[in-house]
């Protein structure tokens, strides 16, 4: 059967003018979620423990590198965005049709296996940040993971989404985290724009992994099709854009403090540690129960909120990819497969990390390795697909953002190739 190929969406006709700061402020409040939401999500247990342990061992050292990040970061979560709003379909979807059936098996495949392996990473975070606060793991991971399915299963598109926009506010914790340390904010200054002299071994390991903590697989393919499902207009763009690149901005406002938090205590007093979890502990009498309590409550907020995303986000990309009935509005009966597969997704990663002894660190290492394998060719297949006329009209990509886009994708593609050899080789 010949699959109709996507056609960029025209804009809506008669249109009302909008005029003064209100109604573009309603508009924005109206699209506002999916680039805030993505972008949040990716600050997970994995992201987490790696800026805590980038600020422990290396001090202000890695502050430089979120200037870059942010800009790559941005560059592709708008590329999605854009090809969401104009095609009206997800990623998932446009690969099968424009790059076959084969091709979206193998990646959905890579992807199912990372996503489980970063499920896994999350309750595993939701029980080490409440054993801080004295709750068994076998009673925290459980009632978490009943709850992110609860919240789905039972939940709409429109509650579930303001759910998640309330979790992205208490990363602000971390900010508070990070002022609670006592910082030299002028030593902090110098070292945005000052990037180390030597690189050694060890500091491009934490180098390769910051990066690759930063941008994932999921986060492409959830965004688009969270745009799809709230059913932005092509004239209302511009403030999906603005959701997006804010979005950027601010995971890594987060990213900086967990960094700055931990530099200022931990490696000013040559504290070693290995997990966030280990980080919030040691942080109390260093900075201060309430810096503890703080950092510790982050990580919990930040492993729940992503045990509830990553699994639907799956769910979203392996439904497009076989043109199943998808979607937080359908009920379960109407989306089989849709619910089917979070649910597996949920009771199999919460289950994993309750296995007494079980170690979690080649699963965590498994789910980097589909991450680092399946993220330059997701990068290729966007960048082909922005850059198509008959299915993005007048918006395929611009000469200039050609440019940082194929820049991006090279440095991404590098990196990620680096982080798969390290993980081969047990050096991260």
């Amino acid at each position: 059967m010949e699959v109709e190929a996507a056609r960029p969406r025209p804009l809506s006709e008669g249109a009302p003018a909008r005029t003064g700061w209100w109604p573009h402020l309603v508009r924005f409040l109206v699209v506002m979620g999916p680039g805030i939401i993505t972008a949040n999500v990716d600050n997970d247990a994995g992201g987490i423990t790696t800026y805590s342990l980038a600020g422990a061992r290396y001090g202000y050292g890695f502050v430089w590198t979120l200037l870059p990040i942010t800009v790559a970061l941005i560059v592709v979560q708008e590329m999605c965005a854009r090809m969401g709003v104009v095609t009206g379909k997800g990623l998932a979807d446009l690969i099968r049709e424009n790059f076959g059936v084969r091709v979206t098996f193998y990646a959905m495949a890579l992807l199912v296996v990372a996503d489980l392996g970063n499920t896994v990473a999350e309750f595993a975070g939701v029980a080490a940040s409440l054993e801080i606060f004295g709750i068994s793991r076998y009673v925290s991971v459980p009632l978490g993971a009943a709850f992110v399915w609860w919240l789905i299963v039972y939940g709409n598109y429109d509650k579930v989404e303001k759910v998640f926009l309330v979790a992205c506010v208490f990363y602000l914790a971390y900010v508070g985290s990070g002022f609670l340390a006592a910082t030299d904010w002028r030593e902090v200054a110098r070292e945005t724009v000052r990037p180390p002299v030597a690189f050694d071994a060890a500091y491009v390991t934490m180098l390769v992994g910051m990066v690759g903590t930063t941008i994932a697989p999921w986060m492409q393919f959830y965004q688009q099709s969270a745009i799809v499902e709230k059913g932005v207009r092509v004239e209302d763009y511009k403030y999906s854009r603005i959701d997006v690149v804010g979005g950027c901005f601010f995971t890594n406002v987060i990213a900086f403090f967990i960094i700055v938090a931990c530099a200022a205590t931990l490696h000013a007093g040559h504290v070693d540690v290995e997990t966030a979890a280990d980080a919030a502990l040691a942080l109390k009498p260093l900075a201060g129960t309430y810096s503890s309590a703080l950092f510790a409550f982050g990580l919990f907020n930040a492993s729940i909120f992503s045990a509830s995303v990553l699994p639907l986000a799956t769910s979203y990309s392996v439904c497009e990819a076989f043109g199943w009935e998808m979607g937080v509005n359908k009920r379960a009966r109407e989306a089989p497969h849709f619910y089917g597969l979070y649910t597996g997704l949920i009771v199999l990663g919460a289950a994993i990390v309750l296995i007494p002894s079980i170690p979690l660190l080649p699963v965590m290492y498994l789910s980097q390795v589909a991450n680092g394998v399946l993220l330059p060719v997701v990068l290729v297949f966007m960048l082909r697909l922005a850059n198509r006329p008959d299915l993005m009209g007048g918006r395929v990509n611009s000469p200039a953002m050609n440019v940082v886009a194929w820049v991006t994708v090279v440095a991404m593609g590098a990196l990620s190739v680096a982080l798969v050899a390290l993980t081969l080789l047990g050096q991260t």
